[in-house]
């Protein structure tokens, strides 16, 4: 089932304090990005955030599950409703993760 993009919007709202949040769809789902960094993907109307230290450090407790058949752990956030959790959960796990890698650009015809 693809997520709801009404869903998708929320989640990003409530995201929303920790840099420029934005979505982009894949798959069938959503990928979520901090700043340009890919942290965290939203399938079937859920969101699951990368698995970082910064993030068991700071919410140790918080559920683990793969966001689809096949894929490594995430935390899977159930409470979107606490924004300052979820702002601070996205702000450290951004934080953590390497900068994006630089788009190579294709040769054209040996142009």
């Amino acid at each position: 089932m693809a997520s709801d993009l009404e869903f998708v919007q929320f989640a990003c709202d409530q995201l929303s304090g920790a840099g420029e949040i934005t979505y982009r769809k894949m798959f069938g789902e959503y990928g979520v990005y901090c700043d340009g960094k890919i942290f965290a993907v939203i399938c079937d109307d859920q969101l699951f955030i990368k698995v970082t230290e910064a993030g068991r450090a700071f919410a140790p407790e918080t559920a683990l599950a793969p966001p689809y058949e096949g894929a490594k752990p995430y935390f899977l956030m159930e409470d979107l409703e606490d924004r300052e959790f979820l702002t601070e959960f996205a702000r450290r796990t951004a934080a953590a993760l390497p900068p994006p890698k630089e788009k190579k650009r294709r040769k054209r015809n040996g142009v």
